[in-house]
């Protein structure tokens, strides 16, 4: 991996953010918004975006392959590279599109990139909030030009603070998760960004971040951030996530502590 690589995606992100956008954030018109699937809308944006992304990382690592979320929607066979040898690019244009496309914050840029079927790189850019996230598995993570890395400590359950996506969550978890939520200092409904919620593990904002649905685009970028600050990506039964695997559940903590106490409070150690 060049040396220069993370600074080259992150230029790239901030470039895509300057031109594409944020000039169209609450600029859109009705038909630049439309329903890809119930409930999940795309835009013109997150069009135009991954365009430009896919388009420049190519370029950047000639002879890559770049799976971007609406580039899958066409073709959902491009799933099937996120175990190939060679370099693979993960790309959401725009996370939180619902949210963009409403005219509300917080949206995020993302990039993912897997060596041979391993997440080995992201990149998190809310250009709102101007906050940017890198970092390379095994040797860091970096928010806005600053190292982070994972507390040896944890806070008391009472005083553990995360949020929980329960809106896909079948009945049932739903249910003993919300408890559970009792025995947490605060259990948050999340912001519909999964790359503001890594953002905010890895400033500290919170310790942990419960999703159900684990679309590839949407989590790999966020995990390997976290995983190399130090955190910890899991699904409930305590398997480590990868973006290829077709699986439902997703508890994300800052250290191993905070996931151990979170699953014993919210799944009931599973």
């Amino acid at each position: 991996m060049a040396d220069t690589l993370l600074d080259d995606v992150a230029g790239l992100l901030r470039e895509t953010a300057d031109r594409v956008v944020v000039p169209l954030f609450r600029k859109l018109d009705d038909a630049d918004v439309e329903e890809k699937a119930p409930g999940e809308v795309v835009t013109v944006a997150d069009r135009q975006a991954e365009e430009l992304i896919s388009a420049t990382l190519r370029r950047i690592r000639p002879g890559s392959v770049v799976v971007g979320e609406e580039a899958v929607a066409e073709d959902p066979g491009l799933l099937g590279h996120l175990r190939d040898a060679g370099e693979v690019w993960l790309v959401d244009p725009i996370d939180g599109t619902s949210n963009f496309a409403a005219g509300r914050r917080p949206f995020a840029l993302m990039v993912a990139l897997l060596t041979d079927g391993v997440p080995t790189a992201g990149w998190v850019f809310d250009p709102l909030a101007d906050t940017l996230a890198v970092g390379r598995v095994g040797e860091g993570t970096y928010v806005d030009g600053r190292p982070v890395t994972a507390a040896d400590t944890a806070p008391a359950v009472g005083g553990l603070r995360g949020a929980a996506m329960t809106r896909f969550l079948p009945p049932r978890e739903r249910a003993r998760v919300e408890a559970g939520g009792e025995r947490l200092g605060e259990l948050l409904p999340g912001q519909h960004c999964a790359g503001r919620e890594y953002l905010d593990i890895l400033t500290g904002d919170q310790q942990f971040v419960l999703f159900w649905r684990t679309l590839p685009w949407d989590h790999a970028p966020g995990t390997a951030l976290v995983r190399a600050a130090g955190g910890v990506a899991r699904r409930f039964d305590g398997t480590d996530y990868h973006p290829a695997d077709d699986g439902r559940g997703l508890l994300v903590a800052a250290n191993e502590r905070v996931w151990a106490d979170v699953r014993e409070a919210l799944l009931g150690g599973a």
